[in-house]
């Protein structure tokens, strides 16, 4: 339904000493695929915060198939799969030349009340209609 892009190198400061991406930098990788998807439909991090919510990570999956490197020119894929409930968003790290799958995983994320802190069991309003989805809420 949802899907972005983004390509990007592999930067100095996220190698380690063998001179791979280190495991953890993996979550800014897809968090910056993240905020391309939703920065389409008008649902950035602020536009929610502005509309009284929050949408914390509860799950992330990643699994690791093969290291990016120094300099490595890499796509970073994020596709919304679920919506109703939560929200699912599913990667595909490949790399840009070939294609080579690099990692693959998802999140999921819950909306939360900014005032009350209540979790929502159900998507918002707001949300579903920056999806096109028509609700009968006010």
């Amino acid at each position: 339904m949802i899907r972005a892009e983004v390509e990007m190198h592999v930067p100095f400061f996220d190698i380690d000493i063998l001179g791979i991406a280190w495991h953890g930098h993996y979550c800014k990788y897809i968090e910056i695929a993240r905020c391309a998807m939703l920065d389409k439909i008008d649902y950035g991090y602020m536009v929610m915060r502005a509309t009284g919510y929050v949408w914390p990570i509860v799950d992330i999956q990643l699994r690791y198939v093969r290291p990016a490197r120094f300099e490595q020119r890499i796509k970073v894929a994020a596709e919304l799969v679920e919506w109703e409930y939560r929200m699912k968003i599913k990667y595909l790290i490949t790399d840009a030349e070939t294609g080579e799958v690099l990692a693959k995983g998802h999140t999921v994320q819950a909306a939360v009340d900014s005032a009350s802190g209540e979790m929502s069991y159900a998507s918002p309003a707001i949300f579903l209609e920056k999806l096109g989805i028509k609700t009968g809420a006010p």
